[in-house]
């Protein structure tokens, strides 16, 4: 069985190495902005992530997962990290944080 306190770490570690990802369009990291919507940690370690991105045509569409999933999977004790992009449901600035609307002064 795994260890649920180490889950807890790798999942607290993939947000914060999430939090080092920015959208090269908008000056806020990805997890602010709302853009993954899940990180799951398995009892084997490995790391899959859900994740969007501003809008299907996004230019960075092929790069931002793959930097997502380099993060996640340098993180100590991950297995293997796989990251899933998504339009459903579609990105709304509503998925941002607080602090990233603050930032980008929509509050």
């Amino acid at each position: 069985m795994a260890d649920k306190q180490k889950i807890f770490e790798i999942e607290k570690a993939a947000v914060e190495q999430i939090k080092t990802v920015y959208d090269p369009e908008i000056p806020v990291n990805i997890y602010d902005l709302g853009l993954i919507y899940k990180i799951d940690v398995k009892d084997d370690y490995s790391v899959n992530v859900i994740m969007t991105l501003t809008a299907p045509n996004c230019p960075v569409a092929d790069s931002l997962p793959a930097e997502v999933k380099e993060k996640v999977a340098a993180i100590d004790d991950v297995k293997e990290a796989e990251v899933e992009l998504t339009f459903d449901p579609p990105w709304t600035k509503e998925m941002m944080s607080e602090e990233a609307m603050l930032e980008l002064g929509l509050l």
